[in-house]
């Protein structure tokens, strides 16, 4: 256990970040998380981290209240089909004005301004803290050195090292 202690962001980031900038389309974005591993974007303008946007994010944009409707959102100008569940009131069934009203907005309207975000330098004890927080619900980390984003830590990067050092030490 003690190469855990001394893991650090550096070490568990993932260099190759996909972002988006704070100009891009709602209807873009959804496009690409259709084609995506993860759940979200850091939202980068001129290298430095301005924000994330999250799928959780987009879809609320298209939520309303009282029951479910299960609406594909592919039509243009989206290039992926995808499927949400999307809570409906049906006495205020307005969801086509919020299809149209939203997919041209910019990513900045929507996006979370205020990111949490680590240091290469951060140990894996505070990423665990960051990740563990009951008030926020953290999925990923940008990692940020002098104002750029260099990387990006996943929950799944903190719990593949966890796991690949159990192995470690049973091998032993």
């Amino acid at each position: 256990m003690a190469r855990l202690t001394s893991l650090t962001a550096r070490d568990l980031m993932t260099s190759d970040v996909e972002t988006v900038s704070p100009d891009d389309d709602v209807s873009e974005v959804l496009g690409r998380l259709a084609r995506a591993d993860f759940n979200g974007f850091p939202v980068v303008d001129d290298g430095e981290v301005v924000g994330i946007v999250t799928q959780h994010d987009l879809v609320g944009l298209f939520q309303t209240k009282d029951r479910t409707l299960w609406i594909p959102v592919g039509f243009p100008p989206f290039l992926e089909t995808l499927t949400y569940a999307v809570d409906v009131s049906w006495d205020d069934l307005d969801l086509g004005v919020d299809l149209l009203r939203n997919t041209n907005k910019p990513i900045r309207e929507v996006m979370t301004a205020d990111v949490v975000s680590v240091a290469p330098e951060t140990s894996l004890d505070e990423i665990l803290d960051l990740l563990a927080d009951d008030e926020r619900d953290i999925n990923r980390l940008p990692v940020v050195e002098e104002g750029r984003l260099v990387g990006i830590v996943a929950r799944q990067d903190v719990i593949r090292a966890i796991r690949d050092e159990r192995r470690a030490g049973e091998a032993e």
